[in-house]
């Protein structure tokens, strides 16, 4: 397989945003590493069934689903131990393998950032592709500014999927992306913009980025990099006032 290049990011802290819900949280974050690229269409053509037209264009069109399938696959290719466990179409994540996985929300975002406060790590521009661009599909990966991680378009290009639930009273099994897409507006292209799908959805602008890392988690595989199995249960609960929709135009993320 086409080597996946991975960057590790240093420990640290990031405060995530929720305006949906009006909640924020501080989360803190043990090192990981998470790819330099999306996911390219030549690589997962050499894991999956799926021709490569583009071999340097980020995948798209990929369902949660597929994208976790791909994690594994491309772990045993390697010969490291699979992340994911499957009971049908339930999924989870062993957090003590060193496999390939999808990142949580939280280093998704923290490793977007790369220090930065604002909504882009660098003028829009230059950092991400857009419809400002008046591209019609995505582009090849690494064609504008890096962060200063030195990952490429984790802003515009692609969504990328993340392991985390969206808004379970809300939406059940949809989980997130991040980072916006080819054909959205700058409002949509920002660090902390939530959106989500369910996990058979495939978009035509959503692709994945892999991450690496593993942790002993705390309550046996309850809580890691952001994530935790209770707080997801806890927030299945409708409680009458969930409000509806994606990120308010009005209250938007940073």
């Amino acid at each position: 397989m086409t080597d996946i290049e991975l960057r590790r990011i240093p420990a640290g802290a990031v405060t995530l945003h929720d305006a949906r819900r009006s909640v924020q949280r501080t989360v803190e974050l043990e090192a990981f590493e998470i790819g330099v690229f999306a996911v390219t269409e030549e690589q997962l053509a050499e894991i999956l069934p799926i021709p490569s037209q583009h071999p340097r264009r980020p995948a798209r069109d990929l369902s949660w689903l597929r994208a976790v399938h791909f994690c594994n696959a491309a772990s045993e290719w390697e010969g490291l131990d699979p992340v994911y466990l499957f009971d049908g179409e339930n999924v989870t994540w062993d957090t003590t393998s060193e496999g390939y996985r999808l990142p949580t929300e939280a280093e998704w975002e923290f490793a977007c950032r790369a220090g930065s406060a604002g909504p882009h790590y660098a003028p829009l521009a230059e950092a991400a592709w857009t419809s400002a661009d008046g591209v019609s599909a995505p582009q090849d990966v690494g064609g504008k500014l890096p962060n200063l991680h030195g990952l490429f378009d984790t802003l515009g290009n692609v969504w990328e999927w993340c392991w985390d639930l969206l808004d379970p009273a809300r939406y059940d099994d949809y989980r997130v992306f991040r980072g916006g897409g080819f054909a959205d507006d700058a409002w949509s292209v920002r660090a902390g913009v939530r959106r989500g799908g369910g996990t058979r959805m495939h978009h035509d602008d959503v692709g994945v980025r892999v991450a690496r890392g593993a942790f002993d988690s705390l309550d046996g595989g309850d809580e890691v990099q952001g994530w935790s199995a209770s707080a997801d249960r806890e927030r299945a609960v409708v409680d009458g006032a969930v409000p509806f929709g994606w990120t308010p135009m009005g209250r938007a993320a940073r």
